[in-house]
């Protein structure tokens, strides 16, 4: 798997010592833990949250960022940095179908920019669309597949440029505290440097979803289904399953929003392992109920601690 450049940026931040970074007691060499005693000393807290859209990290993380914390957005670090240029591309072949916006376009007349926000990432999402039928708003195989590669790549660079933005944001903008609101998908990157990373530079807090959030989360996805990510070959076996229990003899024949609340279940449950692997080799573990409890930076640390204790 080819990784973007910015390894380099950890490497180098490994060498600074402007910011004291997490201190580890490594019970052996493949487990990272540390004890409530070192996360109370711990001068600059940092905390990677992972878990389903859906299950409360943005939440958290814009609680946080009132109480002196700095919020990194893996999701808006994608589109306005490395998936910038693309979503750029996309909307001016949308708007080059219009004579009007063409001829503007054409003569410097007008541009078109971004204007992600982290409570706004609709570019991002739009971008990455949906497979099936062109005629209801899908995209051929091909394409889907290409956008999914550079919003796998794009999420493995914004991962690895963590520890990076933990010095900014002590250095340049004064934060104590450091938040890293993680993408749904970063489960499924399967890249070990990026887990190392995490692990080094950041507290991985998986939440998971209690069985009534479960169900929630997937009602919503059917009543509005959204773009997702999927691993290849996650995606071309569950392709393969829906094109049979449809019917349907071609790709472009499929309804993307059917595609899409028929697979997020799937893709749903498939993830669930892969998070609770990382949560027990790198990380802890709280439940969505003790998220929504969470009121407070006073009450993150805690229940950070209660995580710690039950590991």
């Amino acid at each position: 798997m080819r990784v973007f450049p910015h390894a380099a940026i950890w490497t180098e931040s490994k060498r600074r010592e402007t910011l004291p970074l997490r201190k580890f007691n490594r019970r052996n060499t493949d487990t990272v833990k540390l004890s409530n005693s070192e996360f109370r000393d711990w001068p600059n807290k940092c905390v990677t949250l992972l878990g389903m859209s859906g299950v409360g990290k943005t939440r958290l993380s814009c609680l946080l960022r009132e109480d002196h914390w700095f919020h990194y957005s893996g999701d808006y670090r994608i589109g306005t940095r490395y998936l910038d240029e693309p979503i750029l591309d996309n909307i001016k072949q949308q708007a080059m179908q219009v004579p009007f916006l063409r001829d503007l376009l054409r003569s410097d007349s007008i541009f078109i920019r971004n204007n992600i926000s982290v409570d706004h990432l609709k570019p991002v999402s739009s971008f990455l669309g949906k497979f099936g039928n062109p005629e209801l708003g899908g995209l051929n195989l091909v394409e889907y597949k290409r956008r999914q590669a550079l919003h796998l790549q794009a999420e493995i660079a914004a991962m690895l440029d963590v520890p990076e933005f933990i010095h900014k944001a002590h250095d340049i903008y004064g934060y104590e505290h450091f938040i890293n609101d993680a993408g749904g998908s970063v489960c499924e990157l399967d890249n070990q440097q990026v887990l190392e990373v995490l692990a080094e530079n950041t507290l991985i807090l998986y939440i998971e979803a209690t069985k009534e959030d479960e169900k929630v989360l997937i009602e919503r996805a059917e009543r509005s289904p959204k773009p997702m990510y999927y691993r290849e070959s996650f995606l071309d076996e569950q392709l393969a399953i829906y094109m049979q229990e449809r019917e349907l003899a071609f790709p472009s024949l499929i309804d993307p929003d059917d595609f899409v609340r028929w697979s997020f279940p799937r893709l749903f449950y498939a993830r669930i392992p892969r998070y609770q692997a990382i949560a027990e080799h790198y990380g802890y573990t709280v439940s969505t109920r003790e998220i929504a409890e969470v009121n407070s930076a006073a009450d993150f640390t805690t229940l950070i601690e209660e995580a710690i204790k039950r590991s």
